[in-house]
């Protein structure tokens, strides 16, 4: 008896990492297909997004209670993978001004890949909680206009909440333009260039 209850108790004691595993497996799974599948087909439902990922329903509900959860995890995703290119830019070498064209650049090929999924997202969350995911990579930004402001680059009339906003406004409006092929992604990251810096530009800084 004492044999049976040591192996059964081991078997319970093993099933939890396992199943936490299997779980780790299955949101993965999860959000990969919403990520893809969202950008070919906003329309994708939670059935199909559940088929394309090889789990049921029930897991896809047990995890994601919503589309907009679901959502909400996929854009998480997608804002990590910019905050890490923002840092892998260095906005801290450099002048502010050199910095901000080089993470508009960096920043932009990442919004580039996700463009069609930020469109779906900003259709079906609401507005606050699209800043609210992007808080983290636009941190670094904030960062950065601070500085900026500090070293006379950057302008300080207006409150650095609308320069964020501004900067934030206009990388989504591009991904718009470029969705409804008024700009091609190509050329987008210079259009960013010339219409972010002089907007965030000191109106004495000689360089404006």
């Amino acid at each position: 008896m004492a044999g049976t209850n040591t192996r059964t108790g081991g078997g319970a004691g093993s099933s939890g990492p396992r199943r936490r595993a299997d779980a780790e497996r299955s949101i993965e799974a999860i959000i990969d297909a919403a990520q893809a599948g969202l950008a070919g087909d906003p329309g994708l439902s939670m059935a199909e997004l559940a088929r394309t990922a090889g789990v049921g329903r029930v897991t896809l509900y047990a995890h994601f209670p919503s589309r907009e959860a679901l959502l909400g995890a996929v854009l998480e995703r997608a804002v990590t993978e910019a905050a890490a290119a923002i840092e892998a830019a260095q906005p801290e070498r450099g002048s502010a001004a050199e910095a901000l064209d080089r993470l508009i650049r960096t920043s932009w090929h990442v919004l580039d890949r996700h463009r069609r999924l930020f469109a779906v997202a900003q259709h079906e969350l609401p507005a606050a909680q699209m800043r609210q995911h992007h808080h983290r990579a636009m941190v670094h930004v904030e960062r950065l206009v601070e500085r900026g402001r500090e070293e006379g680059d950057f302008r300080t009339d207006l409150p650095t909440d609308w320069l964020l906003t501004t900067v934030y406004s206009l990388m989504h409006a591009a991904a718009d333009d470029v969705n409804n092929e008024r700009l091609t992604a190509d050329r987008a990251p210079e259009v960013l260039v010339a219409t972010i810096l002089p907007a965030l530009r000191s109106p004495s800084d000689p360089g404006r």
